[in-house]
């Protein structure tokens, strides 16, 4: 039963008796898929780091361009994968988005296998991981056509999560996996995910199932288009998950060319990930009960008090604080990715007095913001990059960042938490904003 026909998940009895197993399957295998897609979204992060002890020796503006490039790619593709579930279903796309992960790690291992390849083919291979950034929009706006509203914000929550937990578990594995046998084997980085792509695609293949009602809703896309506040809750989203992939992307990298004598700690450059995709669902459920507005203020003060602590930590040579600073950075976007995507439901919701059509806008609202927030991860480190290769420190990006903060702080106080905004619109108050 590869398309499903009869799907009312709304109805208790259809839920109870059918709708929850099934949801719960392709939810499951999304995770997994989703999850590897990350994985290999990121591989670059770690690899560029040993490129110099595998015998490639690019300078500090290419390294960066072979992390910029997989984060700009990806998150292009975000766009093209949200219509891809409509238009081919779910299970095929799956299949598909998942199989496509091993042409990027079949060229990563050819790639550092062979002595003198050049540098043009190592962005080219660059380039082909950003086909795993595309498969967090796809997975999402799949698994959102199986649960009813009422539960949809936990799978959600829960695929996003699993997804953004591939970072951690690249940034984990990898460094280890890499360092077996004698020397450094960075043709291991790619063939690990290999068996793991397969079984994906095949458990996608044959467990997973298509709605024949996700259907593309081409008049929701242009009304949320001409939105402004598609645009405002975009803008938010490149500062909270903009720095959480940006951070991701950098972080191995930044440890070892600013502290030389702390480079050993790059294998532990995956608590920022892993910590900051679990507070991802602590953000909503915070969100749920004070407020998306006032945690994503908070979390922009946070920020900024932790950009300010990475500038610190910089002028002083403080490795310790470095890293403190850099974790807490990867917690407050995480809990800021959960806030974010906790507001853009409620305010549609004000927008229209037609319940389904504010759902539909605001379901075009996450695949936009989606993708935007994740070209912000390209601006993140292109700052790192300018900032490196100008000045031979971090201070000017970091200072830039801190600007950015502020401004998405101002921003979210006047559009949602200004009292002249509730006076004139008292429901953005009644609707939890």
């Amino acid at each position: 039963m590869s398309w499903i026909d009869h799907w009312e998940p709304e109805k208790p009895e259809f839920w109870e008796s059918t709708g929850k197993r099934i949801a719960r399957k392709n939810l499951a295998l999304s995770i997994f898929a989703e999850n590897l897609g990350f994985s290999v979204w990121v591989l670059m992060s770690i690899v560029v780091v040993s490129l110099g002890s595998a015998g490639f020796d690019f300078s500090v503006g290419e390294q960066f361009w072979l992390l910029i490039v997989p984060n700009l790619v990806g998150a292009v593709l975000r766009v093209p994968y949200t219509f891809a579930v409509p238009k081919f279903g779910g299970r095929l796309w799956t299949t598909i988005s998942a199989g496509l992960l091993l042409i990027p790690c079949t060229m990563l291992a050819y790639a550092v296998s062979t002595p003198g390849t050049p540098y043009w083919f190592f962005l080219l291979t660059s380039a082909a991981m950003g086909l795993g950034g595309g498969n967090f929009s796809s997975s999402m706006a799949n698994i959102s056509f199986f649960y009813p509203e009422g539960k949809k914000g936990l799978a959600l929550g829960m695929n996003a999560a699993g997804g953004n937990l591939g970072v951690a578990i690249t940034q984990l594995v990898v460094p280890f996996v890499i360092s077996w046998g004698t020397g450094i084997n960075l043709a291991y980085a790619a063939v690990i995910w290999m068996p793991f792509i397969v079984v994906a695609t095949a458990f996608a293949w044959f467990f997973m199932n298509s709605l024949t009602q996700a259907k593309p809703d081409g008049q929701s896309y242009r009304l949320a288009l001409s939105n402004r506040h598609t645009w405002v809750m975009s803008f938010l989203y490149i500062g909270t998950f903009g720095s959480f992939i940006g951070y991701s992307f950098a972080f191995p990298s930044l440890i070892k060319l600013s502290f030389v004598d702390h480079k050993g700690w790059v294998a532990l450059a995956f608590l920022g990930a892993l910590i900051g995709s679990v507070a991802r669902p602590f953000g909503g459920w915070l969100a749920d009960r004070v407020g998306g507005a006032k945690v994503t203020l908070w979390t922009f003060l946070g920020l900024a008090v932790g950009t300010v602590g990475v500038i610190v930590s910089v002028d002083s040579r403080n490795f310790a604080l470095f890293f403190g600073s850099f974790i807490a950075l990867f917690v407050l976007a995480g809990v800021g990715n959960g806030s974010t995507y906790r507001m853009i439901p409620a305010i549609f919701r004000t927008q229209s007095d037609d319940d389904k059509s504010a759902k539909r806008q605001a379901a075009a609202v996450v695949g936009i913001a989606g993708a935007i927030g994740a070209a912000g991860g390209v601006l993140v480190n292109l700052v790192f990059k300018f900032s490196l290769e100008g000045s031979k420190t971090l201070t000017p990006a970091l200072t830039a960042i801190l600007v950015f903060y502020g401004l998405c702080l101002v921003t979210t106080w006047w559009f949602y938490l200004r009292r002249t905004v509730f006076a004139a619109r008292p429901s953005l108050a009644y609707a939890g904003v």
